[in-house]
């Protein structure tokens, strides 16, 4: 991100972030939690609600969590720090997924079990996950390889190790809570003293939920609004024909709806302020990129592996390949469905993509 659109953006807290095991308060009865990733993008951001449950038996007082990191023992130690030191004695009530990415829901498991608290979530979410932590091979393995094979990627190495990833998903999300709370877009709710809107989001997940504070002019973007880095939005196996970029650039455009100064509280990054400058800056970014692919398609039929090139210059791991892959996709893919592009399946099993007039092989509409 330059500095153009840096300063763009107003981070009310700095450079604060929060301790290890400890909380940064928000505002009043909104915490900030950051535990680190083993990935290169090393952090995410869960959040701490206070709240409070109305029952037959009366009222409890207690938080809810949104978000849970992936499963792992150093972030399960630094959940126990913060039930010790900043719930004020009091219980978890539920615990809120905006995603079922393993890094949003991975201990999602663990903490309804710990607390005896209800999940929050999205139906398909919900249900992918659970699916992908009931399957050792879900999400990768040799499915994920021919189809990044069938758009061009041919490294055996990079394809001998995401044919190896066979447990991938369930290593960070071993478990699904049994039962769960389903949150529907446009459905609101209380937590606490205050009511929130739930705002689905597609694109980068198959529904994620992002959350909004009207009295507080509050937005828990998730995955959905990040301030420095554009959210990853791919098509994979799954789906191989979505048109996964056009779902995420009108999903976020439902954000246009709230108050240029909201407070975003982003999954990744640091909490903002210029929630409008940040959605123009992503049309932007996207626009830019789309422009790049639809250059590089008008010189020769181009594959996904091709255009990787074009939309990442610096070196990339396997883990970070089957990323941009992804991405490379979902730009040819929304090149495609606009007609800008045409493509073909060549006689190598490989898809290829150019303007209408150079199509050289089988059309596959």
């Amino acid at each position: 991100m330059n500095n153009d659109l840096e300063l763009a953006l107003d981070y009310p807290f700095g450079d604060r972030l929060p301790e290890r095991g400890r909380c940064l308060e928000v505002m009043p009865g909104i915490k900030w939690i950051r535990m680190s990733l083993p990935f290169a993008l090393n952090h995410i951001n869960l959040w701490l609600l206070r709240d409070i449950m109305h029952t037959p038996e009366g009222s409890v007082q207690g938080w809810s969590i949104v978000d849970c990191c992936i499963h792992k023992h150093e972030a399960i130690a630094q959940w126990e720090s913060i039930f010790e030191n900043e719930l004020e004695g009091l219980p978890v009530l539920r615990v809120i997924v905006t995603h079922m990415h393993p890094d949003h829901v991975g201990l999602a498991d663990w903490l309804c079990q710990r607390w005896s608290a209800p999940l929050w979530m999205s139906g398909t979410d919900y249900q992918v996950a659970r699916a992908g932590s009931n399957a050792p091979t879900a999400f990768a393995g040799d499915g994920g390889a021919d189809f990044f094979a069938q758009h061009g990627l041919q490294d055996p190495e990079i394809l001998t190790q995401i044919r190896a990833r066979t447990r991938y998903f369930v290593s960070m999300v071993p478990a699904m809570p049994n039962r769960y709370h389903r949150m529907l877009d446009g459905m609101t709710f209380n937590i606490g003293a205050q009511k929130w809107r739930c705002i689905s989001g597609y694109g980068h997940a198959p529904e994620h939920i992002a959350l909004y504070c009207d009295g507080l002019q509050l937005l828990i973007g998730g995955d959905m609004m990040l301030p420095k880095i554009s959210t990853n939005v791919s098509v994979y196996e799954q789906e191989p024909e979505a048109n996964s970029l056009a779902l995420f650039l009108d999903s976020i455009d439902k954000f246009l709806d709230h108050p240029a100064n909201t407070l975003t509280l982003p999954a990744h990054g640091k909490p903002f302020r210029g929630l409008h400058a940040r959605i123009e800056q992503l049309h932007s970014h996207h626009r830019d990129r789309l422009a790049e692919v639809l250059q590089a398609c008008t010189k020769q039929p181009a594959s996904a592996a091709d255009v990787l090139k074009v939309l990442f210059t610096r070196p990339l791991d396997a883990h970070q390949t089957t990323f941009a892959m992804g991405e490379s996709i979902a730009h040819l893919h929304w090149l495609w469905f606009k007609g800008d592009v045409q493509r073909t399946l060549g006689t190598d099993g490989i898809y290829r993509f150019a303007l209408p007039a150079t199509m050289p092989e089988r059309l596959i509409l």
